[in-house]
């Protein structure tokens, strides 16, 4: 995950902040010069790092700060304040045109960057605010990005536009226009050729693109696992073609977080969108502020809440009749293997125990904590269960059991360990009520966290 170094580092300089009654200025000084080493050791710009440093310093050795009852938490909400200034204060989205009017998006990037797939991704993320995208193939030079874009717009059930690798992008951007504005649609997405460098071909092929039809926003797709490189092409893009915003992929790699930190700053461009997943559904909003809080280690309990609310597909009443049964203690395997596929599609538990207050560290060892391996072990124990005895625990006679285990492929006694778990939790479900309000659909099930995570 992005900036688990970075965050774990600051939360080291906070902690030391925290145990001192009162703040001298070359308490702040020296926690100021590790800041300063932990943003430049996360690849974010020199220059950004050398103004972010002095702009909290300017505000921390104020009198207001130091003579506060609490200056080292007053410390930490300035740099909370100035990290969420330097990516942007406020959150950028993508402007339309009025009424009726097509809107065109022009997408660009180099090769491998994930244009075509972000693409898509964008596209799915506009169907859910009603939007209807047409996506335009104008990749010329790559047979086999027209079809990753077709692929991928079936899984979207967006419409793709191609003309094949006959016409020029121009061309083609043209007619998907056209046919655009004839067949109903009210956005108009292009994917244009990348390369594994900046060259002159590609620019003016861009440039092209935006001399012949009207561009409304053009955004460019940028690795975040390059780091410093990432900016400097975002700075070059903009010189050369201009651009409205940037969309960051692979966030959740092995990325020390840089870019995100710093493009803003360098270009003056905003960070529309960040990509933490290769899945279709794996695209955020960028809001600068809960950036800050992730890196910051304070978590993000609102994007967590809105992935639930996108991600869980259970109806209404079908959510009702399972918060009853776990009421009851009377839920069951059917019930868990529910809850095994709406927290994989909320991006694992993982991703989920990332994004609350004081785990999203590295420091924290999410990985003790999870046991996927042990999940998937469950998992396929309950595959190998009958759908009467899913439903019937207590059908599970030492027979049955032995028949699961082979079935799984585990030991008899993984299982009887399982089911002892998991008639455990049927009984403290039970003993708390279901537990409180907002507790989760994953409260009490055996298997998460191996009893080393309150659920």
């Amino acid at each position: 995950m992005a900036f688990e170094s970075l965050t774990e580092k600051l939360q080291n300089v906070f902690k030391g902040l925290k145990g001192k009654g009162r703040l001298t200025e070359d308490d702040v000084k020296a926690a100021l010069k590790e800041v300063k080493m932990a943003l430049l050791e996360a690849d974010v710009n020199f220059r950004v790092v050398k103004q972010f440093v002095k702009s909290v310093e300017e505000r921390a050795v104020g009198q207001d700060v130091m003579n506060g009852l609490n200056p080292g938490q007053m410390v930490i909400k300035i740099v909370n304040e100035e990290m969420i200034s330097l990516m942007g204060s406020e959150t950028t989205e993508l402007a339309f045109q009025p009424g009726r009017a097509v809107t065109v998006i022009m997408m660009a990037g180099l090769q491998g960057a994930g244009k075509t797939t972000a693409t898509a991704k964008i596209a799915g993320k506009l169907k859910q605010k009603g939007k209807k995208s047409l996506l335009a193939a104008c990749d010329i030079y790559r047979p086999a990005a027209i079809e990753q874009l077709q692929i991928n717009g079936k899984k979207q059930e967006v419409e793709v536009f191609s003309m094949g690798t006959d016409h020029r992008p121009v061309e083609i951007a043209e007619k998907a226009i056209e046919y655009a504005e004839k067949n109903g649609f009210n956005v108009v997405i292009l994917d244009t050729a990348g390369r594994l460098h900046v060259d002159e071909d590609m620019m003016a092929e861009l440039q092209e693109i935006k001399a012949n039809v009207s561009v409304h926003q053009t955004l460019l797709v940028v690795d975040a696992m390059t780091g410093q490189d990432a900016v400097n092409v975002a700075k070059e893009f903009d010189e050369k073609v201009g651009i409205d915003g940037v969309v960051l992929t692979k966030m959740d790699g092995d990325t020390r977080g840089g870019a995100a930190l710093s493009i803003r700053a360098v270009t003056g461009k905003p960070i529309l969108f960040v990509g933490m997943g290769e899945k279709l559904s794996d695209l955020e909003q960028f809001y600068p502020d809960r950036m800050a809080n992730r890196i910051l280690g304070m978590g993000d309990m609102l994007s967590l809440i809105e992935k639930a609310q996108e991600s869980i597909d259970l109806d209404e009443e079908k959510g009702r009749e399972m918060a009853g049964r776990m009421k009851k203690g009377r839920f069951d395997f059917e019930d868990y293997l529910e809850s095994m596929k709406q927290m994989r599609n909320m991006g694992g538990l993982t991703s989920i125990l990332s994004m609350l207050p004081g785990l999203g560290i590295k420091g924290a060892d999410l990985g003790s904590m999870v046991d996927e391996k042990q999940l998937k072990q469950t998992e396929a124990i309950v595959l190998s269960m009958t759908k009467e005895e899913r439903r019937n625990p207590k059908l599970l006679n030492p027979q049955r059991k032995f028949r699961i285990a082979k079935g799984a492929g585990v030991d008899i006694a993984v299982v009887n360990r399982f089911v002892k778990q998991f008639e455990q939790s049927q009984k403290m479900m039970k003993q708390f009520g279901g537990g409180k309000k907002g507790r989760g659909m994953f409260g009490g099930f055996p298997g998460m966290g191996g009893g080393r995570f309150p659920f």
